[in-house]
């Protein structure tokens, strides 16, 4: 199945304690349905201090699932994506705008 968000991909949260916030993803994970979004859903890591780095309290983006997610279109809007062929290539679009992405 064609992905319907990928890396770079503006989007919303559309559920949970970060409902409303928009985001760029910085990584997909397929197999597990989930996906990174930069400064969301940040959770508090403890790390030990080593040669190579200080250690601390480190905040880190955790991964939400693609389900939660929606795309932005133009305007600025939650939008679902859709494909269809142009030019003989399989091309998303934004659903609410019919703009190819």
């Amino acid at each position: 199945m064609a992905a319907k968000l990928k890396k770079g991909d503006k989007v919303v949260v559309l559920t949970g304690r970060d409902k409303g916030k928009e985001g760029e993803i910085t990584r997909v994970m397929p197999k597990d349905g989930k996906a990174i979004v930069d400064g969301i859903n940040i959770s508090i890591r403890h790390t030990p201090q080593s040669q190579a780095s200080q250690g601390g309290r480190i905040p880190q983006a955790m991964p939400i699932d693609l389900s939660n997610l929606a795309l932005l279109d133009k305007n600025g809007k939650a939008t679902r994506v859709g494909f269809r062929m142009e030019d003989d290539k399989k091309v998303r679009f934004a659903k609410t705008t019919g703009d190819a992405i």
